[in-house]
């Protein structure tokens, strides 16, 4: 039998074959649909000797990417993308209304925020009455849905935080989601899955993983599981239940009744000459039931909706009812299919400049140079006086060496300065030109042609780099701290993108790199090269064509090398487009094996051509080359669409011809290096922030003054290496939210940094102190001695539940990889 179900995101899990993840399989019956955060009484009741099939009423909204924000919520340039959300969002309440059996879920509260405060307060409280039934539920409930690949793990929780903080102060918890929905990203990361437990949800669902991967875990029943998203969170702490959506998030064939589909309705009239019901019933029951047999329960999910559906959402509920009825109404002739609707379940900088006022006492008018990557900054350009202000976000001090101001009429040049900035804290530096000076700048020179000058290389205190001297490549790396030496060679390639050949006509585009042949061709097997050494740099400067540049830099005191590319306009006038690359060749044997964080955090191993839970098929040739990772892609210009959605070439026509970035290269032996990368991510995520003022010191060669005020410090003292201070932001009036981190992971380190760190909070912080302190999920939507989750019971047993921490009102313990979240209730210092 199949009884069908109006339905709330029910669980399932997926893995993708970017992430080695750890997967226990779950062996029991899924529970009732309706627990996820709506009340008992409002959902269907379900048929244990039935298929439940759980029709998801639900809209994917993106957040900006064919169109900007507002052209999506307001309806604008439909001939671009027919979508408009507002309108979404009023017919969907509409309709619901109408029938008290019908459910919708919503995601993108980036989009529903924005309506919900356009509304008067008589549609607010609908709302409220419908979201307090549980017929309009949320699930993910981040600001919007992000992707999985490229970001933060930092920025993801900060997102997730704004949404869902919306969600708890406008509905409470009637409003708040219990499973996450990643139903479009690309791809899924073991980190994700980790913060999402961390956050408190029950379940996940996700649409998109490998074909072949799919096609395993159907075969296997093992499209719902329980992931183990962290090797050091103690079980079932990261535990997440995960579930792979049968068809990523569209609606069956034949069955999309929107008005972006031309499906047919459903015709009920038997004497219409386009009476369907019965045939559209037959193919109904047939989809569920070949559906139903690639999961271990009697339960299993369809997803009703998709891409910005639902602007007529009478149309869609209109259809759905009469599918409800007419496929339950066959249980009467033996059918065993149960059909039921299921409910889901420039700002930075102003607040900078606003602090740093109030705490240095200057009413100067601040100015960011976001420029400097050009190098323009019309201000330190322009005036003889000023003031370089740098912010240190991180919980210890800094010695930074501040090559970020351009020097008044000096072509380019810019002024460099070692500066120590405190932790959580500033420093002011004064700049002022000299009466009757002219700054000197150290120009690049070109190399030496003198037999006994033929050594090219720069070095410091740690590290050495050596270039051949004839074709100016990097040939060679050496940590002189640990007397480690690596040939290496560095090297700009390009491959010709491909236009489809005899086995595809897949395109390289916007979603898919696909060179036309295996191996790439170099930009150019020699760069002219220039030699710049100060006392406080040193510098190669590589020119490749001219189109392609690099700078390989050392600063004084710097562990690593810098690699700083620049790459555009790509040259396309030969009629191929190309996709740029900057690769390493070294001697090392990694047997395919290599290494990668996931989103920023834990470390994942990871195989050349080989997946842990199948056997890939690798159906597209590759260049042969024994190092797993030595390609990084830094720059692409395409001339055809490669048909994904985009409807345009990667041919861009202003700024975005040109690409600049840096690579960072550290060389170190496994027991060491996880604190030299640990700690350097962390650099680079919250670098200094630079801001520069008017003014500063009298006079017209440059020189820095001391501060005109002392530095100033959050802290009272620094935090220990391995902790982090990863949220310190204002909540509500008298409360402030405090995220604290151990970044180091179970046994990565070999001294004491992977160990257990205790802190004291009590006097910490120097410009307020904690008086009261509330530990809360990692999203701050659920204090965490009453959150509760669904509990999984894995084939390896039962996982004892961890005890809750012990929570004191000065000190607190931070395990590896542990994040604890705290509303704190503070007393300002009198004058912090």
């Amino acid at each position: 039998k199949v009884w069908l179900c109006e339905a709330e995101p029910h669980f399932s899990e997926a893995l993708t074959s970017r992430s080695r993840l750890i997967l226990r399989p779950h062996p029991k019956p899924l529970p009732q649909v309706c627990v996820f955060g709506v009340p008992v009484q409002t959902c269907p009741m379900v048929h244990p000797d039935m298929l439940n099939v759980h029709l998801v009423a639900h809209t994917h909204d993106d957040v900006g990417w064919l169109k900007t924000v507002d052209q999506y919520f307001y309806g604008i340039h439909n001939d671009v993308q027919h979508a408009g959300v507002q309108y979404i969002l009023d017919s969907v309440i509409s309709s619901l209304l109408v029938e008290p059996t019908r459910r919708f879920i919503y995601v993108e509260i980036a989009f529903f925020s924005r309506w919900w405060h356009q509304q008067t307060n008589a549609t607010q409280e609908v709302v409220r009455d419908l979201v307090r039934q549980g017929r309009l539920e949320f699930a993910n409930g981040g600001w919007v849905m992000n992707d999985e690949a490229a970001t933060h793990y930092g920025a993801i929780i900060d997102q997730m935080t704004l949404g869902l903080r919306f969600l708890e102060d406008t509905f409470g918890k009637d409003g708040r989601p219990r499973v996450a929905w990643h139903i479009d990203p690309f791809g899924h990361s073991r980190e994700q899955a980790s913060l999402f437990a961390q956050m408190g949800f029950d379940g996940f669902f996700f649409g998109r993983l490998d074909y072949q991967d799919k096609r395993v875990r159907e075969e296997k029943l093992e499209m719902e599981q329980v992931w183990r998203a962290s090797a050091s969170l103690k079980p079932p702490v990261a535990d997440l239940f995960t579930s792979v959506l049968p068809n990523i998030y569209n609606p069956p064939e034949k069955l999309c009744w929107d008005t972006l589909c031309a499906d047919k309705p459903i015709v009920e009239d038997r004497r219409s000459p386009e009476y369907n019901a019965e045939e559209l019933v037959n193919y109904f029951l047939q989809l569920a039931t070949a559906q139903g047999q690639h999961f271990r329960t009697n339960h299993t999910i369809m997803t009703m909706g998709s891409d910005f559906q639902y602007e007529n959402a009478n149309m869609w509920f209109r259809n759905l009812d009469r599918l409800i009825q007419l496929v339950n109404a066959q249980q009467a002739n033996g059918s065993r299919v149960n059909s039921r609707p299921t409910p889901s379940r420039s700002l930075p900088q102003v607040l900078l400049s606003n602090a740093l006022a109030r705490l240095s006492g200057s009413k100067e008018d601040f100015t960011y140079c976001r420029n400097l990557n050009v190098s323009v900054c019309p201000l330190s350009q322009t005036a003889k006086n000023f003031q370089v202000t740098i912010y240190n976000p991180l919980g210890r001090k800094i010695d930074w060496m501040g090559g970020v101001v351009m020097l008044p009429s000096s072509d380019g040049q810019e002024l460099l300065f070692p500066a120590s900035v405190p932790a959580l804290g500033f420093s002011i530096y004064s700049v002022s030109q000299v009466p009757g000076q002219r700054p000197h700048a150290h120009k690049p020179q070109p190399r030496s042609q003198r037999p006994w000058s033929r050594v090219l290389a720069i070095q410091n205190e740690h590290i050495r780099a050596r270039f051949d001297p004839d074709t100016g490549l990097l040939v060679e790396m050496e940590n002189l701290d640990q007397n480690l030496l690596l040939p290496v060679r560095q090297a700009f390639y390009w491959y010709n993108a491909s236009v489809g050949n005899n086995l595809s006509t897949q395109v390289s585009g916007a979603y898919i790199f696909r060179p036309n042949q295996e191996k790439p061709l170099m930009v150019s097997r020699w760069a002219q090269t220039r030699l710049v050494k100060t006392p406080l740099v040193q510098e190669v400067h590589q020119n490749f064509s001219a189109w392609c540049s690099q700078v390989v830099r050392l600063y004084r005191g710097q562990r690593h090398l810098e690699l700083e590319w620049t790459v555009g306009p790509i040259p396309v006038g030969d009629g191929w487009g190309k996709e740029i690359i900057s690769r390493f060749d070294t001697v090392l044997e990694t047997k395919g094996l290599f290494y990668t964080d996931s989103n920023g955090r834990e470390i994942l191993e990871r195989r050349r051509d080989y997946r842990p839970t199948w056997k890939l098929n690798q159906t597209e040739t590759r260049d042969p080359s024994p190092c797993p990772v030595d390609s990084l892609q830094v720059h692409r210009r395409l001339l055809k669409d490669d048909g994904r959605g985009v409807g345009e070439a990667l041919l861009e026509d202003g700024l975005g011809r040109w690409g600049r970035g840096r690579h960072l290269v550290l060389l170190d032996k496994v027991r060491t290096a996880a604190t030299g990368h640990r700690l350097q991510a962390e650099k680079e995520v919250l670098a200094p922030q630079v801001v520069l003022a008017p003014g500063g010191g009298p006079g017209t060669a440059l020189f820095l003054a001391p501060p005109r005020f002392p530095q100033f410090s959050g802290l009272r003292r620094e935090l220990p290496p391995s902790v982090h201070l990863l949220t310190l932001a204002r909540w509500d009036q008298k409360t402030l939210l405090l995220r604290l981190e151990h970044q180091f992971a179970v046994g990565e380190d070999s001294g004491n940094l992977s160990s257990p760190v205790t802190l004291d909070l009590g006097d910490l912080f120097s410009a307020f102190t904690i008086t009261y302190l509330q530990e809360t999920t990692l999203v701050a939507n659920q204090l965490r001695a009453s959150a509760s989750r669904l509990k999984w019971t894995p084939n390896t047993g039962p996982t004892p539940l961890p005890s809750p921490s012990r929570l004191d009102p000065a000190t607190i313990t931070l395990q590896p990889m542990e994040i604890r979240t705290f509303l704190a209730s503070v007393q300002w210092e009198e004058h912090g």
